[in-house]
């Protein structure tokens, strides 16, 4: 019988985890610069859409809609005369 050589090299000499750990590890640098992007290029941003800000918080003012509304077309009018 032929031996073999059973030696095996450290978890860290291996190639399998660090490509393992580069997704992860590239999706949190990639989280970092653009968090980085937003706060310095929009952190000064007017809100224009109907909102006003206070604070963290941001609240809709306007006019409100119900969503029991009627709609202005009746839905006889949507599908045409018949």
């Amino acid at each position: 019988m032929t031996e073999q050589n059973n030696t095996t090299n450290p978890w860290w000499k291996e190639p399998w985890p660090w490509i393992i750990m580069a997704g992860p590890f590239l999706a949190l640098v990639g989280c970092a610069i653009t968090i980085a992007l937003a706060v310095k290029h929009f952190s000064g941003e007017a809100i224009t859409d109907g909102g006003v800000r206070q604070g963290l918080v941001v609240k809709r003012v306007g006019p409100e809609r119900s969503p029991q509304a009627p709609s202005a077309v009746s839905q006889n009018d949507a599908r045409g005369a018949p």
